[in-house]
């Protein structure tokens, strides 16, 4: 088409035009070397509505080469082609090809805009670095050959990066346009529907600030993994996740000694009670990475025990040594029964009833199932020598103001008192705040409510907790189970506390939702039992500051647990444990605060949203 246009350009301009024996070989080697160099240069890779600044350069470079090959065949031929002739072929190339594109791309996209608008998203990446190319070269990989790649559905739009080097700057034709604090007004003026946060090697402190600043952007947020979490040898865009509210917690990831723990747990028989729970089943997952001898999961509820046992064989393989007892920690007969058939070497107790408002209306259900339940445990284990028994604390214990947490401080006491009485069994007890995602968590309560279209139920503005995501607590015990000697008290680094408000906030912009706007926060009041902020050591522990034995992981510390009266401890767990049978809850409850002298069980103040 060029070289025609070019032709009836030099008639009407009245000029000589070469022999025609000549023209026509002309045509066609300027057609063969054009096309040649063009598919060299990629022009043919990429569809003309996803040409970027590089792609027209290259292109333009294709045309370029292809005129000059094109006029050194002229040349060297000797044939009669006009100079003229020839620039204007080349010139006239040059805006057919390109130019073309170019306008392909800025007429055709916008009369078709809407359609592409509801198949891709306005992408706005951060980082410019080599995460953020990789995106790109795969969403263009994936455009350029939709019928082998199936077409990732984001439009990038433009970058933001803190080097102020890379500012205006392009990574494969996409500019970078701003910093991190520009995320909202770019995502307001250029009409972002998602972010992408791109740099997997991020370090903890920038990767929280920025993080916050997109999920404040009001729109959907998906993250690369850290830089050790990625599989080069798959796509990248696959592992991209949703973020996910511990990424706003401010948390250091957990360390610890993984050569340590798996001296501890190799070739050893391993119980777990409560193994189907949110807690247990992750101690579970664990201990499988360190090749046990057998794992035997205890719990009651059968539906979390197939669920994690299924879990184990999908990803294992049917021939594990991972053995299902659906049993009660209430059930000494059974309990007796098990041992006798698994002589367990160390058992992780993590059974419990948690939920702290249903305790506080079924007081005698959370002394037989806490207290009577781990003593029972606690007293076969030492029958049976095992190695080690661990038990899984909260920091509801610390000066329990609620029937669950003055459960789980007897428990403690059980664990202290057993260690003392022990020559064979080394007791440990391990504490901690709430956990991510457990069951009773506020997070999975707050996500519900999200997807429901709900307002988000806070209890109290000024209410704080500390957290720590499942996984690395479980590794923080794991740890701390596999450097202690008995009698020790473990008391997890929960980092800083979190106030429940920011996290509901938090929650909802990470929704691409905006607080109070999109999506109602409503405050219901503490419920029984509640306290405004939870601690993880007493005030008897802290003056003991100085004793803490040192340890090579700074996120736990280990002390000797406060000395108690233990000369009739025996009679009156035995007293609390009847009045529980007969269900006799005034009589619990007196027996509860007597045995655990610092439980304050006055009703927690209620407070009322303006």
């Amino acid at each position: 088409m060029c070289i025609v246009l070019t032709v009836f350009v030099f008639f009407l301009l009245e000029r000589p035009v070469m022999q025609m024996n000549h023209l026509l070989p002309y045509f066609a080697i300027n057609i063969l070397l054009s096309f040649l160099t063009l598919t060299v240069s990629g022009a043919y890779d990429v569809f003309w509505r996803y040409f970027n600044m590089r792609d027209y350069i290259t292109c333009s470079l294709g045309v370029v080469i292809g005129q000059v090959l094109s006029s050194l065949v002229v040349l060297l031929l000797r044939w009669h082609v006009p100079m003229g002739f020839l620039a204007l072929n080349a010139i006239l190339a040059l805006g057919g090809i390109v130019v073309f594109r170019l306008v392909f791309r800025h007429t055709f996209l916008i009369l078709t805009d809407a359609g592409r608008v509801e198949s891709r998203k306005r992408l706005l990446i951060v980082g410019a670095g080599s995460g953020c190319e990789l995106i790109l070269k795969e969403i263009q990989r994936s455009c350029a050959d939709p019928e082998k790649t199936p077409p990732i559905p984001y439009d990038p739009i433009c970058i933001v990066d803190d080097d102020p080097l890379k500012r205006n700057a392009t990574v494969m034709g996409v500019r970078v346009a701003g910093t991190t604090e520009d995320i909202k007004p770019l995502c307001d003026k250029l009409k972002i529907d998602m972010i992408m946060f791109a740099i997997p090697s991020c370090d903890e402190e920038n990767r929280r600030r920025i993080l916050d600043l997109c999920s404040h952007a009001g729109r959907p947020v998906k993250i690369m993994p850290y830089l050790s979490q990625l599989l080069f040898q798959k796509d990248i865009i696959p592992q991209i996740q949703d973020i996910r509210i511990e990424d706003l917690l401010g948390r250091e990831p957990a360390k610890f000694d993984r050569e340590k723990v798996a001296g501890f747990l190799k070739d050893k028989v391993c119980m777990i009670t409560g193994g189907g729970g949110s807690i247990g089943s992750e101690i579970v997952r664990q201990i499988m990475t360190y090749h046990p001898k057998k794992v035997i999961i205890v719990d009651i509820y059968e539906n979390n025990a197939y669920d994690i046992q299924q879990e184990l064989f999908l990803t294992y393989g049917s021939k594990i040594p991972l053995f299902v007892e659906i049993a009660s920690v209430r059930d000494h007969a059974k309990l007796i029964t098990l041992f006798e058939k698994y002589h367990p070497q160390i058992v992780f107790h993590a059974a419990a009833h948690k939920h702290v408002p249903l305790m506080e209306s079924c007081p005698e259900e959370a002394v037989k199932n806490n207290i009577v339940g781990t003593f029972y445990l606690a007293t076969l284990a030492a029958t049976f020598q095992c190695e080690k028994f661990i038990m899984i604390s909260t920091d509801k214990a610390v000066h329990p103001a609620n029937v669950m947490g003055a459960t789980k401080r007897c428990c403690e006491m059980i664990i202290q008192y057993m260690s003392q009485h022990s020559t064979n069994t080394e007791f440990i007890t391990t504490r901690f705040g709430n956990v991510l995602g457990s069951n009773g968590s506020v997070i999975p309560l707050f996500r519900k409510q999200l997807e429901s279209g709900k307002p988000l139920t806070v209890t109290h503005p000024k209410m704080i907790r500390y957290f720590m995501t499942i996984p690395e607590a479980v590794s923080l015990v794991l740890h701390a189970s596999a450097m202690a000697h008995g009698g020790e008290i473990f008391v997890l680094d929960m980092g800083a506390p979190v106030r429940i408000l920011t996290l509901a906030e938090n929650l909802i912009a990470a929704y691409g939702k905006r607080p109070y706007f999109d999506v109602k926060i409503r405050f219901i009041g503490l419920r029984p039992g509640e306290k405004m902020e939870e601690e993880l050591m007493t005030e008897q522990e802290n003056k003991q500051q100085k004793t803490l034995q040192e340890t090579e992981n700074s996120q736990i510390f280990i002390g000797k647990q406060i000395a108690f009266d233990d000369s009739n401890f025996i009679s009156r767990l035995y007293k609390i444990e009847q009045a529980a049978l007969r269900n006799d809850r005034e009589e619990t409850l007196q027996l509860l605060k007597e045995l655990v002298p610092d439980f304050h069980h006055e009703d927690a103040n209620s407070f009322t949203a303006k």
